[in-house]
């Protein structure tokens, strides 16, 4: 904890200590509805969350997610209900709040040390007592060795967790987080939950709203949020407990051929569908009986071999299940009908031989082999910084390497003409589309660039418009739309040439799971017609969506292959450690092992094992330090635990 916690415990005055109710939740909304003119954001919220609870809030795009935050930070007003932090109005308790906006408030001309200082002097915390936080706070984030930077000059990453210093400094009651790690690398992302999860033991109540499903893991208790109402609530283990379904993992060689035949035949067992990379998972409400099912059906359409087997639910089978109901609508199929396809199907759509690029003395890409066909998705995972965004420049024809090889379509990229360059499609890592023009002006200024001929311009535009779900809203200001439709329109934009090759950097930055769910579905569809696909995301459950994955540190690759192979390989051995000491237990480990090979969660520790005999050695150090563990299980990693020990391995060798 840092300095000048304990006397949080003893102050008498706090409006904590003023009765059981109110000592028993910090924040508590009962029937709180807001108006916005006609609109109305929040239809009857109901929530309390009691004290050292970490509450994560996932839901689609405006669903209310922000309002809740604005209202329970004192920014704005209910239109009629109640909402109180620690027993008063939240604004009369900003001083034991911390806010972190959508919109990180720090200011980039200033240093990280500047920073702090200016967030200490506004909540008026002593000199003396910011000294000590300081420092601990720094060392906590990992973010010493950099005081003096500029924070404009920062990472994403550390952006984040400078803004979170700058919350923390005046010791909150209370955190209040609006998706803290949009942008954010999934190395970042873990060392940030894994403190979050670390303040929630010490005390500190704490609200994030996150896309990121993998992260509402971490939480104790997770708040289901859409059209203005929280649906469901609970821990992520009651909520996947609830759905009472079984989740199975389909693998075949004509995979596509397996998804439509499931989905023609609408099994009765069978609640869901959800195509990935290299396999399908398929929700049902009996694992024997739809094993049974499944099985008959494949055999029968000759599909054989294929391999079926349980696994555990996830989060975003939640999600789906029961937010079914405001799903974005399934758009028109993608059906390409490409004029002069010259494509060599016996050639790779993409090839590169020991790529490099330098900037001065700082090598971005070192030495990068690739090998990626037509109608294959290939996913770039790499932290900030890894060389990803630059490799797709290489690729783009936008930088030229310092040495190697590289054909895209057959041709070297820095040698592409306009008219070779109409087989590619770009769609950049910042949003490039124009704010005060309307979406069907975007789309004819990219048709344009494209060079689509007058006389299939409108035809094209439309087909455009309509499979990326964007019909009535031509003539809608670009600038007056959510994230997630703007990245659909910047989609559309890139795709609406027909492209034999896309390249897209961060795709789903921002947008909710229902968002990231539909333009994956868009992606898959032009993979299916035969155009070559390479992606970069932060979101390590994303990534199961690509055919072939390719992991960079550095500048880079660190291994490539599908996601299933990848978790299969993966060196070492995981386990779940439940304890009702989480925190004691992870400090007792983490004097004998790298503290990435120990993450946090509510009732348990993930612990990564070289080998399975090293177990005894977990147990010991626990018992010495009277900490139970009733259960102590070897368990399956996820993508994500398979690529922070890859990096960490990497930073390591």
């Amino acid at each position: 904890m840092i300095a000048g916690s304990a006397s949080r415990a003893d102050d008498t005055d706090s409006p904590s200590k003023s009765g059981s109710a109110q000592s028993d939740y910090v924040i508590r909304i009962s029937g709180v509805h807001k108006r916005y003119g006609k609109v109305e954001a929040l239809r009857g919220i109901d929530l309390a969350v009691p004290r050292g609870e970490l509450f994560a809030l996932i839901g689609p795009d405006g669903a209310g997610k922000t309002t809740i935050f604005q209202i329970l930070s004192g920014v704005i007003e209910p239109s009629s209900g109640t909402a109180l932090i620690l027993g008063e109005a939240p604004s009369r308790m900003r001083s034991k709040m911390g806010y972190l906006t959508q919109h990180f408030s720090l200011y980039p001309e200033l240093t990280i040390d500047e920073n702090l200082r200016y967030a200490a002097g506004v909540r008026n915390v002593p000199g003396k007592i910011f000294a000590e936080r300081r420092e601990q706070l720094l060392l906590k984030m990992s973010l010493s060795p950099f005081s003096k930077r500029l924070a404009g000059l920062l990472s994403g990453g550390m952006k984040t967790k400078l803004a979170l210093c700058c919350a923390l400094i005046a010791q909150p009651e209370v955190l209040l987080l609006d998706e803290p790690t949009t942008g954010v690398d999934p190395v970042s992302r873990r060392e940030l939950w894994q403190l979050l999860a670390s303040i929630a033991q010490e005390g500190v109540t704490t609200i994030v709203a996150t896309p990121n499903l993998d992260e509402a893991e971490v939480s104790s208790k997770v708040g289901l949020i859409y059209d203005g109402r929280i649906h469901r609530t609970g821990s992520p283990a009651e909520l996947r407990s609830a759905l009472a379904l079984n989740r199975l993992e389909v693998q075949c060689g004509w995979l596509e051929a397996a998804e439509d035949e499931l989905v023609n035949a609408a099994l009765p067992t069978v609640v869901d569908i959800q195509a990935r990379g290299d396999r399908l998972d398929v929700l049902v409400r009996d694992g024997s009986e739809g094993t049974r099912q499944i099985e008959s059906l494949l055999s029968e359409a000759g599909l054989s071999p294929y391999t079926i087997v349980q696994a555990e639910l996830t989060l975003e089978n939640v999600f789906a299940v029961n937010l079914a109901s405001v799903a974005v609508q399934r758009n028109p199929a993608v059906n390409l009908q490409r004029e002069d396809d010259d494509r060599d199907l016996n050639k790779f759509a993409i090839q590169t031989t020991d790529l490099r690029k330098n900037y001065g003395t700082f090598q971005a890409v070192k030495g990068i082999s690739l090998e990626i066909r037509y109608g294959e998705i290939y996913g770039l995972l790499g932290a900030n910084g890894a060389g990803k965004t630059t490799t797709i420049q290489m690729l783009c024809g936008l930088v030229k390497p310092a040495s190697g090889q590289a054909t895209v379509a057959g041709i070297p990229p820095w040698q592409h003409t306009s008219k070779t360059r109409q087989n590619i499609g770009y769609m950049s890592q910042k949003f490039t589309l124009y704010d005060d023009l309307t979406v069907l002006e975007n789309m004819e200024f990219y048709a344009a660039t494209y060079e689509i001929s007058r006389a299939h311009r409108r035809e094209k535009i439309a087909w455009a418009i309509s499979v990326c779900g964007l019909t009535g809203m031509e003539k809608t200001l670009t600038g007056q739309l959510p994230r997630g439709w703007k990245q659909r329109i910047a989609f559309g934009a890139s795709v609406m040439h027909e492209p034999q090759i896309l390249f897209l950097d961060e795709p789903t930055a921002g947008l909710d799971p229902f968002g990231r769910r539909q333009l994956w579905r868009l992606i898959r569809e032009f993979a299916a017609h035969g155009t070559a696909v390479l992606v970069t995301t932060h979101f390590l459950d994303e990534a199961e969506y690509c055919h072939r994955l390719g992991l960079m540190l550095s500048g880079t690759l660190l291994a490539q292959g599908s996601p299933t192979a990848l978790k299969r390989d993966q060196a070492g051995k995981l386990f779940e450690v439940s304890t009702e000491h989480v925190l004691k237990a992870f400090q007792a480990l983490s004097t004998k092992l790298e503290p990435w090979r120990i993450a946090i969660f509510p009732k348990c520790l993930k612990v990564l094992l070289d080998r399975a005999e090293d177990a005894t050695i977990v147990r010991s150090v626990l018992e010495a330090e009277g900490i139970e563990c009733p259960q102590f299980r070897e368990i399956a990693p996820s993508l994500e635990e398979v690529f922070i020990a890859m990096v960490q391995r990497g930073k390591a060798q």
